[in-house]
């Protein structure tokens, strides 16, 4: 356990303090601590004026693949797993198979025939080429499942049944209630799986002002690696742009954090 933590925590605290130095102070002092200049507002504000705020742009583009795709894909998991964890309908052991077939396949597997497919239907090139996929989680799916099979006692849906609540009326309000920490879950996972993509919308996108985050630093990555006809990337915005990439994760999981104790309690007290 000591040496995961280490693992993890040696990258992230240089990046910490190598945000805090000039290009030169990066090499010039010890990685694990701090340059005598600190010049951290100033390279966060240069990381969000270079390239006439190219990294603004990239910080949207993945805020808003993560919402639409991430939000999306939880709603799609949490319908299709109460559905066929409570329901009996021809084809639902097929449906259990197929999602657990798909979660052994590596996403990077289909991500080609996906870039030939939709070549053919002119969405390459386009952000829905990058959302759309990623509205189908089969984990996600599996999640839901499991825990709407864990969550939901059968007693309280015939119950409501015998009180003449309609299908949509019980998901609402007994299914979802006790589905929500399992809700934030799924969504948190689907967040950091959106926000964190990077051969996906690499392939799919042509163009520099649809990128997100994972591809446009590591585009500035090989800028200042190689140097281009733009000439090279400072070693310390890349820096400091992965670190700010970090923040509206880490502010994600601290808001959601609330609603999926909440959720617990509230399942808990239902039981």
């Amino acid at each position: 356990m000591a040496v995961m933590v280490i693992y993890c925590l040696v990258p992230l605290l240089w990046v910490i303090f190598s945000s805090t130095k000039t290009s030169e102070g990066i090499f010039s002092s010890f990685g694990l601590w701090f340059d005598d200049k600190n010049v951290f507002w100033q390279n966060v504000q240069d990381t969000f004026s270079y390239q006439n705020g190219a990294y603004t742009r990239w910080l949207f583009n993945t805020i808003m693949y993560a919402v639409v795709a991430g939000v999306g894909a939880t709603i799609i998991a949490t319908f299709a797993g109460y559905a066929i964890a409570t329901m009996r309908f021809p084809g639902r052991n097929a449906l259990l198979a197929v999602t657990l077939a798909f979660m052994s396949i590596p996403s990077t597997v289909i991500t080609v025939p996906l870039f030939l497919m939709y070549s053919k239907i002119g969405l390459v090139g386009t952000p829905w080429a990058v959302i759309i996929p990623q509205l189908a989680t089969p984990f996600g799916l599996y999640l839901m499942i499991i825990y709407a099979q864990t969550s939901i006692p059968v007693s309280l849906i015939e119950a409501a049944k015998l009180d003449g609540a309609n299908t949509w009326t019980i998901f609402w309000k007994v299914g979802f209630p006790l589905l929500s920490p399992g809700f934030v879950t799924v969504l948190l996972f689907t967040l950091v799986g959106v926000w964190n993509n990077y051969f996906l919308p690499l392939i799919m996108l042509t163009d520099t002002n649809d990128y997100p985050l994972t591809v446009g630093l590591n585009m500035w990555l090989k800028m200042g690696a190689q140097g281009t006809a733009n000439g090279q990337v400072p070693n310390n915005l890349i820096i400091t742009g992965s670190l700010i990439a970090v923040v509206p994760l880490i502010i994600a999981f601290m808001f959601l954090q609330k609603y999926w104790q909440s959720g617990l309690a509230a399942g808990s007290v239902k039981q």
